[in-house]
């Protein structure tokens, strides 16, 4: 560990408000007690005021109120930002030593008083969320990337096919959506910015070619217009209208891709806006209508009714001719 690093932490155990020997310090930081007298002669020579009383109860201790910068935290603040380490954590975040060499620091360095406090912050806080482990060395390639501007080529297979195809792309920022990971990149094949979800990449390398990001580009910004356009780009809005038991109503209301399009509210209807190609193509809608069975009905449009009789006896004739034979399941 660095000369300034050892002065760094000096400085916060006595910002800590008890009195500290130099003892003390050579043993939280396991350096030699002369180290901890030469280091304290630094500080106070760059004007920091450290109290020394010598004696039996002697020790260092920081003039009151001397440090008052944003790097020097409070408990609620300390809690804080340890919550959101839980939460970076639980959503696959990739710089773990780092993100853990910094926690670290921030319970370190507390009094006693504090640390408690923080404890009490944290108990009862936990975040379950997907195992992302095995994305980590990707996303680490792609953050490296992502900084240093160089293109990737990586193996990557859409949600329709089986086989990776190989691609080249620019890769201009990361986006975390939903407890999944995406890349969002300009695409060498159809030389356009697209959107790639990180667990669909089975390897990348780096190519070291340098690619211009352009200027003030938004990944995030360009990841949520992709899903939801602006309903002024559209040409055919129609009205997608659900009634039925409340408690279904809500949950729809609520999902992620509909609620950006709810137009209206009442107890037991819910009137949306979206594109009717949107509406129609997008199989999920069906789906999407199934778990709630008899509580919820379409009232509009019509073709969606349609469209959801018409998936339903797929799924009939799918399972009364029994297309998959067990070796195609295996």
């Amino acid at each position: 560990m660095s000369k300034m690093d050892h002065m760094m932490q000096i400085l916060w155990m006595l910002n800590s408000g008890r009195k500290i020997t130099a003892k003390e310090i050579a043993e939280k930081l396991e350096i030699n007690i002369r180290s901890v007298y030469r280091y304290i002669n630094s500080l106070s020579a760059s004007g920091v005021p450290i109290i020394a009383e010598t004696g039996h109860h002697g020790g260092y201790t920081l003039l009151n109120n001397f440090i008052k910068s944003p790097l020097i935290f409070d408990v609620d603040e300390k809690a804080a930002l340890l919550h959101a380490s839980i939460f970076a954590k639980e959503a696959g975040y990739f710089l773990d030593k780092a993100l853990n060499s910094a926690t670290a620091k921030l319970t370190m360095y507390s009094n006693q008083e504090q640390e408690k406090m923080i404890q009490q912050h944290l108990q009862g806080f936990e975040i379950i969320g997907p195992d992302e482990s095995s994305l980590e060395p990707l996303l680490k390639k792609l953050e490296e990337s992502i900084v240093k501007r160089t293109s990737i080529e990586m193996e990557y297979h859409t949600n329709n096919e089986e086989q990776s195809k190989s691609r080249v792309v620019n890769p201009y920022g990361l986006v975390y959506w939903k407890q999944n990971w995406y890349v969002v990149a300009f695409c060498h094949v159809r030389n356009e910015i697209r959107t790639f979800k990180v667990g669909r990449i089975s390897s990348l390398h780096q190519t070291g070619i340098p690619f211009q990001r352009p200027q003030s580009f938004s990944a995030s910004d360009f990841f949520m217009k992709s899903l939801f356009p602006q309903a002024e780009h559209k040409q055919n809005l129609v009205h997608f209208i659900i009634c039925g038991k409340t408690s279904a109503v809500d949950a729809i209301s609520q999902h992620w891709f509909l609620k950006y399009h709810l137009q209206e509210r009442t107890n037991k209807n819910a009137i949306f806006l979206v594109d009717e190609e949107a509406l129609h193509t997008y199989v999920y809608v069906p789906y999407l209508l199934f778990p709630y069975g008899k509580s919820i009905q379409v009232v509009e449009p019509i073709s969606l009714k349609q469209k959801i009789i018409d998936v339903l006896y797929e799924l009939i004739h799918f399972y009364e001719n029994e297309n998959f034979t067990d070796g195609e399941c295996q």
